[in-house]
């Protein structure tokens, strides 16, 4: 599907860029690593523990390089995008440690470089490499990957698959109103700008409503209706699908018409450059899923969570090439889909965890043509905000995780105030994984889900703050990273 989607013109543009990058990395040896995720899956806190943990040496015993002492210091600098915002690292981190708040979700693309000078294991690496790595770390909505198959499509093409998705039992309440309402409007009537304003507001309050927790779907293109930025109130954001269209090309100055000509040009002015700029210049990416969210709202969800992570891992360019392509197309290589809040369950679920995303995920790996391409798949959580313990005694003992909720969490009717520590018993993942897509009229498999505070950080004796914990930070840098520092 990537190759599909771009012009000869866009493919010089991207060959030019690759040649150029190459050339710079003979002098300064880059890696660009795409973190991405739909919506609350954790991208921000992922980066700035990821980074937290390599600038202040934390505890990553999986993590080779830094477990035999290779890496002599890690440090931050300017990153080589100047169109591109910074990744407000010190701002998250301040959230996190001192103000013991979550930060602010993903709402645009940033970067952030990070160098790590380290000595290598090799002999003989040591003698010709100078021992520096730059990784440039970019941060963008998983909402904006699900855009790309839309280059494919033409508008009605798209308004028969999104009325088609809107009738599924799980989306039928939320689209009613939407429905309804274009349900009145004549596609061939006369363009009008407040016509097609309603139906914009309209459908973008039924894509609104399918995040909501309760509900927490996935595929809801397009993603800048959701995170417009500084594209809101523009034309390219101003329409909707439109029912019952054909594939003639319809009457000049209709409705029709102007919702199919700006539709054309949110891909044009959106979504293609988005896919050249950045996604094409990856080398390794990271997928960041929220799995027990859509397992919390039933079965429906998590089959929504599954068609949205296959039609994002065949966005990607992903695969192995040779000396000679190389030069001129960059390719993903390795691919990590991470399922994240594992300091929600206890560690005797972290396994059925990683379990159940690989099934997510299987058969978006097997549609995607990997052609050499590392994937693993791995439960962590970035920041750990709970500890583990246990309630009871001999065999009635349960297993517990305690954190203080944050406030206005509720259990069983209790409301926290976001000061209080308490214990939770989180309850079982299912033992096979494929149970969690059969249950379709109920949850038999409920986790309680809280979110809990930041945790408190100690210092140790010289009065210095730890390095933030985690659970398989370690593993999933050895992945990204760790052939590279090799």
């Amino acid at each position: 599907m990537a190759s599909s989607i771009t012009s000869l013109t866009d493919e010089a543009r991207i060959a030019l860029d690759t040649l150029t990058g190459r050339a710079s990395n003979l002098v300064n040896p880059t890696l660009r690593i795409g973190v991405t995720g739909l919506s609350r899956a954790g991208k921000t806190v992922f980066i700035s523990a990821l980074v937290h943990n390599l600038l202040h040496g934390g505890r990553l015993p999986l993590f080779e390089a830094q477990k035999s002492g290779r890496i002599a210091r890690a440090f931050l600098e300017e990153q080589p995008d100047d169109a591109v915002p910074r990744f407000q690292y010190e701002d998250h981190i301040r959230a996190l440690i001192y103000d013991r708040i979550w930060p602010d979700s993903t709402r645009a693309i940033s970067e952030l470089r990070l160098t790590v000078e380290y000595e290598s294991a090799s002999g003989w690496n040591r003698m010709f490499s100078r021992g520096r790595l730059s990784i440039d770390i970019v941060d963008y909505p998983g909402e904006w990957l699900l855009d790309l198959p839309l280059l494919g499509k033409t508008y009605a093409e798209f308004s028969r698959d999104v009325f088609e998705l809107a009738a599924f039992p799980v989306r039928a309440g939320l689209s009613q109103e939407w429905r309804a309402r274009a349900a009145t409007v004549d596609p061939n009537a006369d363009a009008d700008e407040m016509t097609a304003r309603s139906l914009a507001e309209s459908f973008t309050a039924y894509l609104k409503a399918g995040k909501d927790d309760s509900r927490a779907l996935s595929t809801l293109p397009p993603g800048r209706f959701l995170m417009p930025g500084d594209l809101e109130g523009s034309p390219a954001l101003t329409f909707a699908p439109l029912p019952n269209l054909n594939d003639v090309r319809p009457r000049s100055g209709s409705l029709h018409a102007m919702m199919a000509r700006r539709y054309e040009a949110y891909k044009s002015h959106v979504v293609k450059p988005f896919f050249r700029e950045h996604v094409t210049r990856l080398d390794r990416q990271i997928v960041l899923v929220d799995a027990m969210q859509a397992m919390n709202a039933g079965s429906e969800a998590v089959a929504d969570l599954e068609r949205a992570l296959t039609e994002i891992l065949n966005c990607f360019r992903q695969g192995r090439g040779n000396l000679l392509t190389d030069l001129f197309s960059r390719r993903i290589d390795r691919i990590l889909i991470a399922a994240t809040k594992a300091d929600h369950i206890h560690h005797e679920s972290h396994d059925r965890l990683q379990a159940i995303v690989r099934r997510i995920s299987d058969r978006a790996i097997a549609r995607a043509d990997f052609s050499g391409a590392a994937v693993d798949v791995v439960a962590m959580a970035a920041v750990r905000a709970t500890r583990e313990g246990t309630v009871g005694d001999g065999s009635d003992a349960l297993p517990v995780i305690m954190g203080t909720p944050l406030a206005g969490e509720t259990i069983d009717g209790e409301r926290f105030d976001g000061k209080t520590e308490t214990a939770i018993f989180p309850g079982d993942l299912p033992a096979k994984p494929d149970s969690i897509f059969q249950d379709a009229d109920s949850n038999s498999h409920p986790i309680r889900f809280v979110r809990f505070r930041p945790p408190r950080l100690e210092r140790n004796t010289a009065g210095m703050t730890l390095s933030l914990p985690h659970i398989r930070l370690d593993r999933a840098l050895q992945f990204l990273l760790g052939d590279q520092l090799a």
